[in-house]
């Protein structure tokens, strides 16, 4: 008798893995916080990120876990959570597409920045900017906040997901200022409509944007893969149970 108080009363430690999630995320957080978001912070988040839900698949196959699912509440707040997730994969995808875009608008300009038409790369920069700044319409109806509720995993699906949101916004706001700097007489100026802020590159700066985009691209396709992974995962542990 004795022994089973003391089993169901004392709470269960937080599992390694778990332990290793938090701790990811919460670094990933502290990073965007403390200093501006970069290319290369950005493009370091995704990966970090389908790393975590790796991670989080792994905890989901946790016993205590398997367990807990098999409770008709619990698995109502995963049911919610993995509505949630179909969210952040369109999100996704759209952003993956994008980002193929970009690539393909960078490399459209270095091929008329070469042949020195003016006029033509004017209106390339201009369809880079718009593009841009169109990745931003798809967090415009997104409201869904981080949940504290149910089992552990769940609360850092919701977490993971919050922050894949975060990363993907970030870009589209510094991917439009990635194309406009100063302070260089070597560089090209691409645009006299942007003369103020002088969009002016060398192809060494474009070429190593358009990489970065592609990281971003591949970044966003690895994380969609570990989205779909997962929803695959927990589903097919939903059916089980019941």
């Amino acid at each position: 008798m004795s022994g089973h108080l003391r089993s169901t009363s004392l709470p269960s430690r937080p599992h390694s893995s778990e332990i290793k999630v938090e701790e990811e995320l919460h670094s990933l957080k502290t990073c965007l916080c403390r200093q501006p978001a970069t290319m290369v912070t950005l493009c370091d988040g995704l990966r970090r990120l389908a790393d975590v839900y790796n991670c989080v698949e792994e905890i989901v196959r946790l016993p205590r876990n398997q367990v807990g699912l098999c409770s008709p509440q619990q698995q109502k707040v995963v049911e919610k959570e993995l509505e949630r997730s179909l969210v952040l994969l369109d999100i996704c995808n759209a952003m993956q597409e994008n980002f193929a875009e970009l690539k393909m608008g960078i490399q459209e300009l270095l091929l008329v920045r070469k042949r020195g038409d003016h006029a033509i790369v004017n209106l390339k920069v201009e369809s880079f900017f718009r593009s841009a700044k169109n990745m931003r319409k798809h967090f415009r109806k997104y409201s869904s906040k981080a949940t504290s509720e149910g089992l552990s995993f769940v609360r850092l699906l919701s977490e993971a997901r919050e922050m894949a949101i975060s990363l993907f916004e970030s870009a589209s706001y510094l991917l439009p200022k990635q194309i406009i700097t100063s302070n260089s007489s070597k560089w090209f100026l691409v645009s006299k409509k942007f003369q103020k802020k002088e969009v002016i590159h060398t192809e060494d700066r474009l070429q190593a944007l358009e990489c970065r985009i592609g990281d971003l691209e591949n970044g966003a396709g690895f994380l969609f893969r570990r989205l779909i992974q997962t929803r695959v995962s927990l589903l097919n542990i939903l059916s089980s149970s019941r």
